[in-house]
């Protein structure tokens, strides 16, 4: 291969690309602009929806060309062109979906108009549905059977996890079973360890830890168009991959290289690897001084809180 791995490049992903072999890259991870107005450092992301779409075509084509006819695309999405990439990935460059992972997060994108957003797609796509790496071992959790009921008939290996990450499932407690597809992942907040604190798409370690664990193998080739923050690209090392990224933003390149030299072979990923055992659930959470939380309410708040409560005719039917 011309390209040089184990390296982030800083330059557009689609001129990368084409200077790649065909059929030489094990695993592909893809976090690309939603096309929704986010500000980034060099990117416009505010493109008229047929030029996003023919761009999308472009760098999609160049990752289905690179992969190896067992490789596997992940692409990560936001709703508003979800659809037309998953049928551009299936019916233009002939790839099959072999799951459709939704990734759930609390404190998503407040919006005042509509439900918040707290969702991401994960399109789990492959060149051949019998051939692809699928490492099932290295991904199982404890199931229900295990956790909950002490039933002897579980598989001590534990089970395969769900395919929709929900942020705090450790409230419901009648939820997320054996036999249900979700999983669990918090996004990396600004208060987390582990944020970069430069780039507002960070990816959580542990998903895309899961991600490479289950489609690669020790000594693969894993590629990010997408760099960002270089979270792909530090996990990566951490679980002796080769690697390949790219990022157009000098910047942020500089500061994915930095990453990478902190990253060593064989570290822990950041995050807690099962977040539902390590969080607690709301009721051992903690609480807040109601008197002192008073004191702060500004009085003309709490005279209408008064007034409502006096006057609501829910109160009484409660």
């Amino acid at each position: 291969m011309s390209t040089r791995t184990n390296i982030i490049h800083q330059e557009d992903c689609i001129a990368g690309l084409k200077k790649i072999d065909d059929g030489s890259v094990d695993l592909v991870f893809a976090d690309p602009p939603f096309n929704i107005g986010y500000d980034y450092d060099k990117y416009q992301d505010n493109r008229d929806s047929n030029d996003y779409l023919a761009w999308s075509r472009d760098w999609t084509a160049e990752v289905t060309r690179v992969l190896k006819p067992e490789g596997t695309f992940w692409l990560a999405i936001g709703d508003d062109y979800a659809a037309e990439l998953k049928v551009m990935l299936q019916q233009e460059h002939g790839l099959s979906c072999r799951s459709w992972v939704v990734w759930y997060y609390t404190f998503g994108v407040n919006c005042k108009y509509k439900f918040s957003r707290s969702h991401t797609h994960l399109f789990h796509m492959v060149k051949d549905l019998n051939s692809c790496t699928f490492n099932d071992d290295k991904i199982r959790i404890p199931s229900a059977r295990q956790l909950v009921y002490g039933d002897k008939r579980a598989n001590p290996k534990g089970r395969l996890p769900d395919d929709t990450w929900v942020l705090r499932p450790q409230d419901l407690a009648e939820g997320f079973q054996a036999d249900e597809d979700t999983w669990y992942f918090p996004r990396v907040c600004g208060t987390f360890k582990e944020r970069a604190g430069w780039h507002g798409c960070q990816m959580p370690e542990q998903l895309l830890g899961r991600i490479i664990r289950a489609c690669s193998n020790e000594g693969d080739l894993v590629l990010d168009p997408f760099a960002g923050s270089g979270t792909t690209l530090a996990v990566s090392k951490k679980l002796r991959r080769r690697y390949i990224g790219y990022e157009i933003s000098e910047d942020y390149a500089k500061l994915v290289k930095e990453r990478l030299k902190k990253a060593k072979p064989g570290d822990e990923l950041d995050g807690a690897p099962e977040p539902l055992i390590s969080v607690p659930d709301t009721a051992n959470g903690r609480r807040l001084d109601a008197a002192k939380t008073k004191k702060e309410i500004p009085k003309p708040h709490i005279k209408a809180k008064k007034t409502w409560a006096k006057n609501s005719t829910a109160k009484k039917t409660l």
